[in-house]
């Protein structure tokens, strides 16, 4: 046994990386008692006892100028990060998702805890846009946890150690009672429920929530029948619920905090979303969504004519090979364009249950049978422990 427990330092800047990192420390947890666990991150991470007064909440950004905006912010968050990892001591330092801040801690890191491993989890997608970021983390960090098994070629050719644990959000628990959540807020049986997600971070809502509520308005003035639910993230509830307020049309819009997640996904018929994780978590649910994502104009048009490599921005659409999520980008992330492809999914019960029926059978081979990714994860940070 070594001298003093491993000390793990984690740091998750995002929703979706909060809830990555509280999945990795209880694996951790199980995997040994030899173990120290601190970090930065948000409510997920706190609710497992690791927390810091480290508020990275305003990181929740989209877009070339938005990210500019608060670039100083930026360096002071992550010097905080870094400089946490310092006096904790930590053996190991894990950086989850968030591409642009994480590097900027694995910089600062470097300096502050020049002993400490520093272990990437989830890499940048280069396989669809930017492949040039495979080489700076391989500069950055020492090993990455990968989470596609077409993930280890472009960073190994950088000469950076890859190991593949598979994707967190297909090992999860999603089950939910769609039965019960309609009977508690008075939702008929046969009654059409349409989810309306809007995203995790403040800067999609600003970008995506007019067009995403004019469709909804549309969608349920000419069937009334449909009910909406939207399931609020804690990060964009406040903008949420202030836009809302605007919005006379909306008035019957039922708002549900996370804690009615799973029951609200499993009580709805399709969504209508913003790209992201969320549109993975439904597909495996059997609920169809319309996908919908914008950048400002000057990243959109950088992206487009210069890095994007990829057919589709959807997991499971580039898992399938075919536009299984009708995918609105940009200029046609609008009402004209969304409401026509809401309603196929809603007046073709036929077509939404075998779409439904194919959303899981795709995410079932995605996940490749017993998915075990924070365990994996867990085990291949303790295996490279250092000495």
């Amino acid at each position: 046994m070594s001298a003093r427990p491993l000390r793990v330092f984690i740091v998750a800047a995002e929703t979706s990386g909060d809830l990555i990192g509280a999945e990795l420390i209880r694996a951790l947890r199980a995997e040994s008692a030899d173990i120290e666990i601190a970090g930065a991150g948000r409510e997920a991470m706190a609710a497992e006892g690791v927390s810091s007064d480290i508020d990275l909440s305003a990181l929740s950004v989209l877009g070339l100028f938005d990210g500019l905006r608060i670039l100083k912010q930026v360096h002071e968050k992550a010097q905080a990060c870094a400089d946490a990892a310092a006096a904790f001591k930590a053996d190991q330092i894990v950086l989850i998702d968030s591409w642009g801040f994480m590097l900027r801690v694995a910089w600062k890191a470097r300096k502050t805890c020049p002993d400490a491993q520093l272990v990437k989890y989830i890499g940048p997608q280069v396989f669809a846009t930017r492949p040039g970021r495979a080489k700076v983390l391989a500069k950055a960090v020492d090993h990455l946890l990968a989470i596609h098994t077409f993930d280890p070629p472009y960073y190994e050719a950088h000469g950076l150690p890859v190991t593949v644990v598979g994707n967190p959000v297909l090992e999860r628990e999603l089950k939910g009672d769609g039965a019960a959540f309609r009977a508690r807020h008075g939702i008929a049986p046969d009654a059409r429920v349409v989810q309306l997600l809007f995203g995790s971070r403040n800067s999609e809502v600003k970008t995506l929530f007019d067009d995403f509520a004019s469709t909804a308005a549309e969608i349920v003035r000419s069937r009334p029948d449909v009910r909406l639910v939207s399931v609020l993230a804690p990060s964009v509830e406040a903008m949420v619920r202030e836009r809302l307020a605007a919005r006379d049309d909306l008035s019957g819009l039922l708002l549900v905090g996370p804690e009615e997640r799973l029951d609200a996904f499993a009580a709805s018929d399709l969504s209508l979303a913003c790209s992201g994780t969320v549109t993975l978590e439904l597909s495996r649910m059997g609920v169809p969504s319309v996908v919908a994502y914008r950048l400002d104009a000057l990243a959109w048009t950088i992206a487009w004519n210069f890095l994007m490599r990829a057919d589709y921005v959807s997991l499971v659409n580039l898992a399938a090979g075919e536009e299984l999520l009708p995918e609105r980008l940009q200029t046609r992330a609008t009402p004209e364009h969304l409401v026509p492809e809401l309603e196929k999914l809603l007046d073709d019960p036929g077509h939404r249950a075998a779409l439904s029926a194919r959303l899981k059978e795709v995410t079932r081979e995605m996940a490749g049978g017993d998915a075990r990714a924070s365990v994996n994860a867990a085990r291949a940070l303790l295996e490279l422990r250092p000495l």
